[in-house]
């Protein structure tokens, strides 16, 4: 069985450290999906744009290996208990496919073709697409599903306090999406050093911040080469 890309998506989230763990966690970051030119054709999306939502099917592309372990360790138990591979969403996997939920935010027909751009992925920037499917409501959203050991994290985050100094060497388009992401506490779960200096790539930019009691402190921002 072969498989093989349909598009790749194109966004602020130029490393693996910061990205959301999930999915719709950071909703204000914007991505472009831009399709490969054999599934460009016009006729394959008519009818998107009457749908809020979509699921991308993609690849691990930066975790692919030719081994598999049957436990992990999920980054928000701490990173130091492990569970099994298929209760988690860990990107080491057998077959290393992920599954996200992303809203639809416009279509468009531009030089690349039809692109769609959406909110809430959780992909690095370049990440092969394999498929896009519709969300249904109906079918595909379950308000009484329980989220195993999840659940007593999934409204974790940060109080986020961003001098306005540093603020503004920030250009406009990134402020809303970086303070997003930095709330969700991009740093690995097992490390809690208040004195620790912290740094989360983003847009060309690095930011570097302290956290404490809850509370993570922007200290200093350098734009990239």
């Amino acid at each position: 069985m072969e498989m093989r890309p349909i598009a790749h998506i194109h966004n602020d989230y130029t490393a693996k450290f910061g990205i959301p763990r999930q999915s719709g966690l950071v909703e204000e970051v914007v991505s472009t999906i831009v399709f490969e030119p054999q599934y460009r054709n016009l006729e394959a999306f008519r009818g998107i744009e009457g749908y809020s939502h979509l699921w991308l099917l993609w690849i691990f592309s930066e975790a692919v290996r030719d081994t598999w372990s049957p436990t992990v360790l999920p980054p928000r138990l701490g990173g130091k208990t492990r569970m099994g591979v298929f209760a988690t969403r860990s990107p080491f996997r057998p077959n290393p496919i992920g599954l996200s939920s992303v809203k639809l935010v416009g279509f468009e027909q531009t030089k690349d073709g039809p692109v769609l751009h959406v909110a809430g992925a959780d992909l690095m920037d370049g990440t092969p697409i394999l498929d896009v499917k519709p969300y249904l409501p109906y079918t595909d959203s379950h308000p009484d599903a329980v989220g195993g050991f999840a659940d007593p994290v999934r409204d974790y985050h940060l109080q986020v306090v961003f001098p306005e100094d540093l603020m503004a060497q920030v250009p406009k388009r990134l402020r809303e999406p970086v303070l997003g992401l930095l709330a969700q506490d991009p740093r690995p779960s097992y490390q809690n050093d208040p004195e620790r200096l912290y740094g989360v790539a983003f847009g060309n930019y690095d930011f570097r911040f302290h956290v404490k009691d809850g509370i993570l402190t922007v200290c200093e921002v350098e734009k990239l080469k």
